[in-house]
């Protein structure tokens, strides 16, 4: 239960959460909570979207959907700090993670609130594609919005420190971009996720082909080379 407490702490009273950041307080607390949370909540849509292939592809997607957001944190957050530190923050890396964390975590959260509208396309409706840009939809908007949190999370968290405060805007900017690109792209590379209908169960693609953006216009009937 104190997980979760942490989780309404985050998005009932965000502007003390991070005031606690900043001032180091019970970062470790924070930073477990939210990784608790991100990974049933997210294990919760994976197993949701696979369950359309096999039990087999439920468990990988599972698995494999957690994997894939915090992975792609794990990839991204030096940068983010480092970058920081040259501008002169003097806060610490765990620091860092808490508050990007919050974004992996309101995503999560959105995800698990829609899981049963996805669970419920996915029984009522026979079509593999469909359900695979419903889910592209989903991921986006709830991308975005987590997104979104991070921005104006680490608003008030740089408020918190008078330096450099419009260079520090512009290397999350830039953060934000290649976090959705690297992102978008590993899970292009971990896939399926959802599993192809009338094929084996398989846990990663055996090639991988083209990359996720030629994908979606692919699936959306347009031929891009």
């Amino acid at each position: 239960m104190k997980t979760f407490s942490i989780l309404l702490d985050l998005l009932q009273n965000r502007q003390e959460f991070i005031a606690e950041i900043y001032q180091g307080l019970k970062i470790n607390n924070k930073i477990i909570a939210q990784l608790i949370v991100s990974f049933i909540f997210l294990a919760i849509y994976g197993a949701i979207i696979g369950a359309n292939h096999s039990f087999l592809q439920a468990f990988s997607s599972a698995v494999k959907l957690p994997a894939l957001y915090l992975i792609t944190l794990l990839i991204c957050l030096p940068p983010l700090y480092f970058f920081n530190i040259l501008s002169g923050s003097r806060c610490s890396i765990c620091q860092y993670l808490a508050m990007v964390l919050t974004g992996v975590s309101v995503t999560s959260v959105l995800l698990f609130s829609l899981a049963p509208i996805t669970l419920f396309f996915g029984i009522s409706l026979n079509s593999y594609k469909f359900f695979q840009l419903f889910n592209v939809g989903i991921f986006a908007i709830a991308g975005l919005i987590g997104v979104n949190y991070v921005y104006q999370t680490m608003k008030l968290f740089y408020d918190q420190e008078s330096e450099n405060q419009a260079a520090r805007m512009n290397i999350l900017r830039f953060w934000l971009a290649l976090y959705a690109f690297v992102g978008s792209q590993l899970g292009w590379t971990i896939r399926p996720f959802f599993g192809t209908p009338g094929k084996p169960f398989q846990l990663f693609r055996s090639e991988i082909e083209s990359n996720f953006y030629l994908h979606i216009l692919h699936v959306l009937g347009l031929n891009v080379k």
